[in-house]
Formats: C-alpha cells, structure tokens, sequence
C-alpha cells in the first residue's frame, strides 16, 4: 500500500524517479533510482525520515503514504488526437485521481448523509438506463434517455460542465500536454463518472468531448468494435447536445442547401460547431451526404475545418471543487492554510475570484485522515446545531426584506 501511494504521489506531482531522487540529494538524503523504485514496487518500506523527506518532496503529508485509498478508479481508453505516451497517461490519471478523493472527502463532510445516500450513479447520473447499442441509430435513444433522467428538456445546454457536476460526476481539467488528448474517463467506485478534459480547446470542442465521454460512460457498446464505438460515441454527443426534436426544429425536416451564416448562428446559440450541425443534419437524413462534402469542401478552402468562423463562449470550468472548498472554508471546517492547499488561490478577496488554471496535482492529494475525520465530526456539529430549531429556514428566515437587498451585506 504505502509503495503505491508513493508512485501515486510521484505521479500526481508529474516527476520521474530521477527527478525525485535529485530532489532528494539536495536534501541530503542518498537514494538510487533502484531504490525508490523498490519502494514503489512494495519491495520494501521506508523508515519514517525518508518518507517525511519523500512526502516533503513530493508536496503531500507523510500520513498520505499510509492511509488506505478511499477512490478506486475503472478508466476508459484514452481518445487521443495524437500520442500520449503511458507515464504522462498515468500521470493524468493520478491527478484526476486526487481529485475526486478530495471532492468526495470534503462532500463527506459537509453532507454527514452523504455517505448513506444510494451510489451517486445511480442517484443522480442514472447507471441502471445504460443502454445497449449496436448502432448508430440507438445512440440518438440513449442520448434522450439521459437528457430526459437529468431533466434537461430540449432546450440548449447552457454548461455541460455543471450540468455533469450537478448531476454527481467530477470534470476535471488538465493543462498537461493538452495538444495531445482529447478526453478521458472512467468510473469511480463503480459509481461516480469521472471525465478529464484538456483546457486546450476551444468551448465548443470541449463540450463535444464531455458529451462524447458521456456516450462511453452511458452507453453499452461491448459487442462493437473501437472504430464502430467511437462512431457512436460521437452521435450521442450530437443528440445529446441537440436533440433531434431540436436541430428539425431548427433547419426543418428536410433541406436542399444549408448555408454556413446559419450553422454560424445556430453554433452561438446552441453551443455546437458548425461542422457538428453539418455531421447531425446528415445523421437525421435531414440533407444529403454529397451537400454534406460540399459544405465540407467550402469550409475547408476558407481555413474554417481548423478555425470556424465564430467563437462560442460558454462556463464550461470545472467548479465542483472551489465550491466545497469555500463551502468547507465558510463552515470552518477548512482553515485558510487548508483550503490554499487543495485549490490555491482560494482565499483571495471575492474580487479576485476570477478562474484559475488547472490545480497542482499535489495540492489536490487528501488531506491526513486525522483531519478528514475531525471535518466529519465538526460537520456533523453544524448541521445539528443549524437545524435544531427551525430547520432549513433558520438563517433565511432571520434576514428582512431589506437584508436581502442591501448591498453592504
């Protein structure tokens, strides 16, 4: 266990075995490369200063390497554009890992009911609806499905980021070699949807690549091969953004000629590239694939296959986490120290708020057990003391009309 939390951590903070035994060394401590890697392999266990020197280095609290994980992940394959090699894999998958440990950590302890609810699946994110598809046809059923579970209408989805992390899932973004994958994703304990995501592109790409993760998450395609999946994947990501109800709606049943001036607008309302709308209004026979190659062909000789046009601009950052945070903070359940560890930045003044990048993958690693357990009970104090009386109302109630409108507040 403690070995491959030592990996784990190594991993998350994106430093090889070198370049921790360097950093080491100039703490003074002599450790082979072997060494570490014996470590990490269980092969032996480091006496208590080596690990209050690792735990040092690798920016996390010694009491790290002994805890027992409390997140085990089951990840999906990659979808690359290019090569990912398998450290930097690993390394994503160790961030995104300390991630949903935090996030669940802290939900845990501002929510001491939380842990006796049902599976956050299927809960909020409807596992027992995963549906099987054989084709590309049945991902236009599966994508309704899940809209009509999270109650979504048919309307535009104004960020598909908060509606995921409402729904129970963890995004999270990464800033490392973000030219180089497009998504990831995967299930947390059987039972929360975890998507990674690069910060890279553009607001209309990476909604597309959320819902196309979400195809793979909801949909059963064990019978299909990798290309045929991916086909599909990228239907429900189109009916899942517009529906099919939507884009007749919007284009009508049936079309000679779409002009690109309106996929532009439709792309500003709906959040869907031109070149999607193109890709939905074949898939529902609603124009032909040859006016399709056409549309295609004159998008491509004015450069808009790489750089469409119009930019849409939506709130698809990951907030799940500076939520809790503050949340934790404000219900002094984190100190300011605390809180800066696992989202830095978060302290500032309230005009300062603006969007930070991607987090530090060492300043997301849990917190000492001590601490987590001691949040639990302080939590499980507030929300006794807060509802004893009057219940959910209490503090709404004890503001006036003129509270709630005075801006000194």
């Amino acid at each position: 266990m403690i070995g491959n939390r030592i990996r784990l951590a190594r991993i998350a903070a994106g430093m090889t075995q070198e370049e921790v035994v360097e950093a080491l060394a100039a703490d003074g401590l002599k450790l082979t490369k072997g060494g570490l890697s014996k470590y990490e392999r269980g092969g032996s266990i480091p006496k208590p200063s080596v690990m209050r020197l690792l735990a040092r280095v690798l920016g996390v609290d010694t009491a790290y390497f002994l805890e027992e994980p409390s997140v085990q992940v089951s990840w999906l394959a990659f979808r690359k554009r290019t090569g990912l090699g398998q450290k930097k894999q690993e390394g994503l998958k160790a961030l995104a890992e300390a991630q949903v440990e935090v996030c669940l950590s802290l939900q845990r302890a501002l929510e001491p009911a939380f842990a006796d609810r049902q599976p956050v699946a299927e809960e909020h994110a409807g596992l027992a609806l995963k549906i099987r598809v054989k084709e590309s046809e049945d991902a236009e059923r599966a994508a309704e499905s899940l809209r009509s579970h999270w109650r979504l209408g048919d309307q535009p989805i104004e960020s598909v980021t908060a509606t995921i992390e409402d729904s129970g899932g963890v995004v999270v973004e990464s800033s490392r070699d973000e030219d180089l994958f497009d998504a990831l994703s995967g299930w947390a304990n059987d039972t929360v949807p975890i998507i990674v995501v690069s910060r890279a592109v553009s607001d209309d790409r990476r909604r597309f690549n959320l819902a196309h993760e979400l195809g793979h998450l909801f949909m059963d395609t064990q019978d299909i091969n990798r290309r045929a999946e991916e086909k599909i994947a990228h239907r429900f990501a189109g009916a899942f953004l517009v529906t099919a109800s939507t884009a007749r709606r919007e284009l009508g049943h049936k079309r000679r000629h779409l002009d690109l001036r309106e996929l532009a607008m439709l792309k500003l309302k709906h959040g869907l590239s031109m070149q999607a709308w193109i890709m939905r209004a074949v898939d529902l026979g609603i124009i032909r694939e040859s006016h399709a190659r056409t549309l295609f062909s004159e998008m491509s000789s004015r450069g808009w296959r790489r750089e469409e046009p119009v930019e849409f601009e939506a709130k698809e950052r990951p907030r799940k986490l500076r939520y809790l945070t503050v949340r934790a903070l404000a219900e002094g359940l984190l100190t300011p120290a605390q809180a800066e560890r696992i989202c830095p930045g978060i302290t500032m003044d309230v005009t300062g708020l603006e969007p930070i990048g991607a987090l530090d993958a060492r300043a997301l690693l849990l917190l000492p057990k001590s601490d987590r357990e001691r949040l639990t009970e302080q939590a499980a104090t507030l929300v006794a003391e807060e509802y004893e009386d009057d219940g959910a109302l209490s503090g709404f109630e004890s503001l006036s009309e003129e509270d709630q409108h005075d801006e000194s507040i």
